[in-house]
């Protein structure tokens, strides 16, 4: 084979050899996922969760705004197996359709906010001087009050509905994912690779797109997961204080909200919606620290 075609052949294979590479990698990943029990089974959770609220028309008994006082305050039973609330509505019901609300908030708060932070922060170390300066005592600020109380005064300053509280949650949950990849992007701006990037004429923009944004991403993945308990009781709070989905919505912190006041004699109405909320943030830590194991290989997994 002449030296042509033999540099013909590797270039040929070396796409497939990449993506064998990859394939590997990631089926290495699952089996060192697979092998944390604690995470599959908060991978199972989550995964019938998704399902849940997927078909939550088809698997709810009843509908969850129906009211039917002659019913109100049952208490579990096979008719209603989590029992009822003060307006006779099946709790199960509501439990089950309010899992879309939780996974828009999530989801949506899990796409908005790492963003952010993911352009702060690696802006932010990339560039240095200045720009650092100015990026990072914002984030400062931002990390100053508690999450959610600044929360609180963005959902007051725009009205509560469910829409304004993913906002305010977006809002409030970047400066963490900021400062991560403002410390991976120190690690690494001045790498090797970069430099000889940066000699072939790589841009700043491409520079952060192409060869820091990916090297990031894992950390912040394993962040996102082990926050999501997080978002999910800063969002209960809010429904809780009846700044977040509004009635008749089946949001689990108003549900809880409505039976506080029922909690010592009808314990179920606020205690299933705890429940649901406790078993859903368990089942994202649980994920999150398997995420963990596979992304993030220089952590400690003691």
């Amino acid at each position: 084979m002449s030296a042509v075609s033999r540099r013909e052949w590797l270039l040929s294979d070396a796409p497939q050899t990449r993506r064998q590479a990859r394939l590997g990698a990631i089926y290495q990943g699952w089996l060192t996922f697979r092998g944390n029990k604690l995470a599959m089974l908060g991978l199972i959770i989550l995964v019938l969760l998704i399902a849940m609220a997927i078909f939550a028309p088809l698997l709810a008994p009843q509908s969850p705004y129906a009211q039917n006082l002659a019913d109100r305050l049952q208490p579990p039973s096979s008719a209603h197996w989590l029992g009822t609330d003060a307006l006779g509505r099946d709790i199960l019901s509501r439990l089950i359709h309010g899992s879309r609300i939780t996974l828009f908030i999530v989801g949506t708060v899990a796409l908005i906010a790492p963003v952010i932070g993911l352009f702060i922060g690696t802006v932010a170390g990339f560039a240095g001087g200045w720009v650092d300066q100015v990026l990072m005592r914002i984030t400062d600020i931002f990390l100053a009050f508690p999450k959610l109380i600044l929360a609180l005064a963005f959902v007051a300053a725009l009205g509560p509905s469910i829409g304004n509280a993913v906002l305010a949650l977006a809002l409030t949950a970047w400066p963490p994912y900021a400062r991560l990849a403002r410390a991976e992007t120190l690690t690494i701006r001045n790498a090797d690779f970069i430099a000889a990037a940066r000699l072939q004429g790589a841009g700043r923009l491409r520079l952060l797109i192409r060869h820091i944004w990916p090297l990031c991403v894992s950390s912040l993945i394993v962040r996102v997961a082990l926050d999501m308990a997080g978002i999910i009781l800063s969002a209960a709070g809010l429904g809780f204080l009846g700044l977040g989905a509004q009635p008749p919505l089946p949001e689990w912190g108003a549900m809880i909200s409505d039976g506080r006041t029922y909690i010592l004699d009808y314990w179920w109405v606020a205690a299933m919606p705890g429940i649901a909320i406790f078993t859903v943030s368990m089942a994202f830590n649980l994920l999150g620290d398997g995420l963990r194991d596979v992304l993030d290989p220089k952590g400690d997994k003691s």
